[in-house]
């Protein structure tokens, strides 16, 4: 069976677990880092979040693990439901799900999370970025204050970035698009300046990378095998006259060793199959 994946942050309630009966000790990051050590044998991890005990409950902690896919998320929770794991005492692994049938929004990955995802399914010399313009967008002023007497203004600094993702083994490339701001105060020194335009243009990278991923879809076979296929945008669609999605398959293992949504616990119940 094939698994899609996209350059976006996971949401799909098959994708996350709900583990509980965590003892106290020694406490939620070092919890944090034993959970991390387990269950990332298992896939790639979007997150591990620990949480302290309702007050009225037995003493301890609670934590929700997200992957990136179904398949890993499920072998995990087979192997470690009951087992003590890292503790004295067994732990609970469900996979959850959501009692409520809301349509969460959909976020791209950061930059970061962007890189890691493709490292771990296409290996660190499976893809590259070029960058094919960074170029300072004109300067402008805001104004601070819509008072007459007390009216300022302060300069912007903004950049704009596109670049190019190639997947050289799959033979299909992806450009994305990226535009960063910040904003500089009249006392700032030459210092601060070159500072802050170094951080702007990082930004604008870093914008037009997750862009140019997310335009990618990896399709995990069980066999091992992935695939990449290209979708364009709906611009990009009417522009070229190509409808057609670039696909190659190479033989590569998946099994190798934060920003925008955050869930509720109130949405998840447990599934108790």
């Amino acid at each position: 069976m094939a698994e899609v994946l996209s350059f976006t942050v996971p949401v799909g309630s098959d994708k996350t677990l709900f583990v509980w009966e965590l003892s106290p000790e020694p406490g939620a990051e070092a919890l944090q880092h034993s959970l991390f050590t387990v269950f990332s044998q298992f896939g790639l991890l979007y997150s591990v979040r620990v949480f302290p005990n309702a007050p009225e409950a037995t003493p301890g902690f609670h934590a929700i693990i997200k992957f990136y896919s179904a398949r890993d998320a499920y072998r995990a929770q087979k192997v470690c439901d009951q087992k003590q794991l890292f503790q004295k005492s067994p732990v609970k692994v469900h996979l959850c799900t959501r009692r409520k049938m809301h349509q969460y929004p959909v976020y791209p990955l950061s930059s970061f999370k962007c890189k890691e995802l493709a490292n771990y399914y296409l290996g660190f010399n499976g893809w590259s970025k070029r960058i094919i313009m960074l170029q300072k967008l004109s300067d402008f002023k805001v104004k601070e204050n819509t008072s007459p007497a007390k009216s300022s203004a302060r300069q912007s600094l903004k950049y704009f970035c596109a670049l190019e993702v190639v997947l050289l083994a799959y033979g299909c490339q992806s450009r994305g698009a990226g535009i960063s701001e910040e904003f500089l105060d009249q006392q700032e020194g030459p210092l601060e300046f070159l500072m802050k335009k170094k951080k702007t243009q990082k930004l604008a990278i870093q914008k037009a990378l997750s862009d140019a991923f997310q335009k990618l879809l990896m399709v995990v076979l069980e066999s091992g095998k992935v695939a990449v296929e290209y979708r364009p945008t709906e611009e990009e669609d009417s522009a070229t006259g190509e409808s057609e999605d670039l696909i190659q398959v190479n033989d590569i293992s998946w099994n190798r060793s934060y920003q925008g949504e955050e869930e509720c616990l109130s949405d998840f119940c447990l599934d108790e199959e």
